[in-house]
C-alpha cells in the first residue's frame, strides 16, 4: 500500500472512530439531556402523543386524565374541579412542562405516569411486542373527595390553607389552598392561551399557584403551646394542675415590651395558673414564662421531634420524579429570652406550615406517635396491577403516651372551658386556637386552630389558617375544623 492510500485509510478509519464513538455518545450518555431540550420537538410530539396515568381520589373520583385529541399532540390533560385539587396533582403543560412550580403529583410521580418509570419496564416491552400503545401507570392518592371539596367551599374568598390527616397513618385526607387556579389553563394546547394563562397566574399578587399547605409559612400563634406544654410534660417536672407562673402582664426579659392575655382568664389567680387553664385560655403571659423558665434546649428539642427545622418529603422520590416537599418549619437558633419567649406563644421567629401543624395535631392524637405524611396510597399499572402500595411510618416518638394524653385532656378543655360552640353532639373535641399578630405595627391575624376528634378514639386531625384575617382564631378558624369534623365522622 502506497503512503497516499495509507493516509486515507487512516482518515477514513479515524472518521469511523469518532463517528461511533459520538453516536454512543449520543445513544447512551445524553439521550436524556436530548429529550429534555426544548428544541426537541420529536421528544414533545412523544410525550404527548402517550396516554399518561390517571391521578384518582381516594374513592375512585378521577381527578386528572389525559383524553384522546384531533390535533398533533394526540392527547391532552385535563384535571376534574381543577382549583379544588391543584394542589394535590400540579399540572402538566405543553408550554411550561412539570417544572418548579408544578408542586404536585404530576411532578412528584411523573416517571410512573409517563409510562418511562423502571418499575414500568416490563409494561413497555409487552406494549412493544403487542404492537400496542405504552400508557402511564395510575396514581391512587389519599384524598377523600367530600373533605377537599367541603374544605375548598369553607375556604372560599379567603387567603389560607386546610390539612386533614389520619392521626395513625399519616395519610393527608385533604389538603387545600386557597386562592387556587385552575390548570386546565395550562394544558391547552393553544400555545398562546397556554402562555398567556401562566404569565397571568405568575404576576397575580395573590400568587395561586403557591401551596400554601407545604410551601408558606407563618407564625403558628398559640396553637406552638402544645408544643411547649408537650416539652414542659415530658420534663417529669409538671402536671397539669401545676401552678406555674402567669399575672395580667409579661415584661420581655431585658426589654419594655410587656405581654398581655386577649382574656382575664389567662391572667390567673395571684399571679398564677395551672398549666391545664394556661392551655384553656390560652395564657400569653403563662406560656412566656414557662417557655423561658424550660430555656432554648428543651423547647427546640421538642420542636424538631415534632419536624421542625427539616423539609418534609410528601410524596415521591427522585426515582420516580421530582419530591414534594415542605417548606422546613423553623424555630429560631439560640435565641435571647426575650425572643424565647415571643417564639413559645408562637410569635417573633417562629414559623410553620399548615402541614407541620397537622402534624402536630396527629402526634397528640397517636399517643405521642409522629407518622410521615403520604398523599399516595398506591400505584397500578395500566392492567391494574400493583405497583406499588404505601406503608405507614413512624417519623419519630415525639413524646410519651401519657404526655399525649394530659395533652388531649388540656385541648378537651380548651372546647369545653373556653370555646363551647366548637363542641360537637356526642363527640370530644381537642383542639388549641392560635391568633398570630402580623403585618405593621401588629394590625392584622393569621387565625389558626389545630385539632382531632374523638378525643377518645381519634380519626381525624386538621389544620386551619386563614391569613390576613381580623378576628381570633376560634372565629375564623374554628368553624372550619368543626364542619369538617362533623363531614369526616358522619356515620356511613
Amino acid at each position: 500500500m502506497n503512503k497516499s492510500l495509507r493516509q486515507l485509510f487512516t482518515a477514513v478509519l479515524v472518521l469511523f472512530v469518532i463517528l461511533g464513538i459520538s453516536s454512543s455518545i449520543f445513544t447512551a450518555i445524553v439521550p436524556d439531556q436530548l429529550n429534555a431540550d426544548s428544541r426537541n420537538a420529536r421528544s414533545l410530539y412523544r410525550t404527548y402523543g402517550t396516554p399518561r396515568g390517571a391521578i384518582l381520589a381516594s374513592d375512585g373520583t378521577v381527578i386528572a386524565q389525559s383524553t384522546a385529541t384531533n390535533d398533533s399532540f394526540k392527547y391532552q390533560r385535563q384535571y376534574t374541579n381543577g382549583a379544588l385539587y391543584a394542589p394535590v396533582t400540579g399540572y402538566f403543560s405543553i408550554t411550561h412542562g412539570i417544572g418548579p412550580t408544578s408542586n404536585g403529583i404530576e411532578n412528584s410521580r411523573n416517571a410512573l405516569l409517563s409510562g418511562q418509570a423502571d418499575a414500568l419496564l416490563w409494561e413497555r416491552v409487552k406494549a412493544v411486542l403487542a404492537g400496542t400503545q405504552n400508557t402511564g401507570a395510575s396514581i391512587e392518592t389519599s384524598i377523600n373527595p367530600k373533605l377537599q371539596e367541603l374544605a375548598y367551599q369553607l375556604l372560599d374568598g379567603k387567603d389560607g390553607s386546610v390539612v386533614v390527616t389520619e392521626p395513625k397513618t399519616g395519610r393527608i385526607l385533604a389538603m387545600v389552598s386557597t386562592p387556587s387556579y385552575d390548570p386546565n389553563t395550562l394544558a391547552t394546547h393553544t400555545t398562546a392561551d397556554a402562555n398567556k394563562a401562566f404569565q397571568q397566574l405568575v404576576s397575580d399578587e395573590s400568587n395561586p399557584m403557591l401551596n400554601r399547605a407545604i410551601r408558606q409559612l407563618y407564625p403558628p400563634g398559640s396553637t406552638f403551646k402544645t408544643v411547649v406544654a408537650a416539652a414542659a410534660l415530658e420534663t417529669g417536672d409538671y402536671e397539669l394542675d401545676s401552678q406555674i407562673p402567669a399575672g395580667s402582664s409579661y415584661t420581655l426579659p431585658g426589654t419594655n415590651t410587656g405581654l398581655t392575655n386577649s382574656s382575664s382568664a389567662g391572667d390567673g389567680a395571684n399571679g398564677k395558673i395551672s398549666l391545664e387553664d394556661a392551655m384553656a385560655y390560652s395564657s400569653n403571659t403563662a406560656f412566656a414564662q414557662l417557655g423561658v423558665a424550660l430555656g432554648t434546649d428543651k423547647v427546640t428539642a421538642m420542636a424538631e421531634k415534632l419536624g421542625y427545622d427539616k423539609s418534609i418529603t410528601v410524596d415521591g422520590t427522585t426515582s420516580t420524579g421530582s419530591p414534594m416537599t415542605s417548606v422546613a418549619a423553623k424555630f429560631p437558633s439560640d435565641p435571647t429570652d426575650d425572643r424565647l419567649a415571643l417564639a413559645s406563644i408562637g410569635q417573633g421567629d417562629n414559623q410553620i406550615t399548615p402541614l407541620q401543624s397537622a402534624m402536630i395535631a396527629s402526634a397528640i392524637a397517636n399517643d405521642g406517635v409522629l407518622m410521615k405524611p403520604t398523599l399516595v396510597d398506591r400505584v397500578r399499572s395500566s392492567d391494574l396491577s400493583v405497583i406499588s402500595e404505601t406503608k405507614a411510618q413512624v417519623m419519630s416518638q415525639a413524646f410519651s403516651a401519657d404526655t399525649a394524653n394530659k395533652l388531649t385532656t388540656a385541648m378537651e378543655s380548651v372546647i369545653t372551658k373556653e370555646y363551647p360552640s366548637l363542641q360537637i353532639d356526642g363527640v370530644k373535641v381537642a383542639a388549641k386556637t392560635g391568633t398570630a399578630q402580623i403585618g405593621t405595627d401588629n394590625q392584622s391575624i393569621d387565625g389558626w386552630i389545630l385539632g382531632f376528634a374523638p378525643a377518645d378514639n381519634p380519626q381525624i386531625a386538621i389544620s386551619v389558617v386563614v391569613h390576613n384575617t381580623d378576628v381570633f382564631g376560634s372565629l375564623a378558624a374554628g368553624p372550619i375544623m368543626k364542619s369538617l369534623m362533623e363531614e369526616a365522622l358522619k356515620k356511613q
